[in-house]
């Protein structure tokens, strides 16, 4: 399956890339012209995060929109075990 944000549903989208030729009329050319157009593909931004979900300390991906915002309950740090009181 491809990666997908757990929380914003965000995934890979598909755009076009355009090659331009020529001055911009504002600086005095005649205009840009499109010379080419290709394929590409738009990214989210997702991280692979440990997360708190349903009780259990999961690794799912997540986009970093969704961390920001708040989606994401990190699980506790504890402290190492030899700072642990018995």
């Amino acid at each position: 399956m491809a990666k997908t944000c757990l929380f914003t549903g965000r995934t890979s989208a598909m755009g076009n890339q355009k090659t331009y030729r020529g001055k911009a009329k504002y600086l005095g050319g005649v205009g840009k012209k499109i010379t080419g157009i290709s394929r590409r593909k738009f990214k989210p931004n997702l991280q692979r995060v440990r997360a708190v979900i349903d009780g259990e300390v999961v690794r799912v991906w997540v986009s970093a929109a969704a961390i920001r915002s708040g989606f994401v309950q990190k699980p506790v740090k504890r402290a190492p075990f030899s700072m642990q009181p018995l």
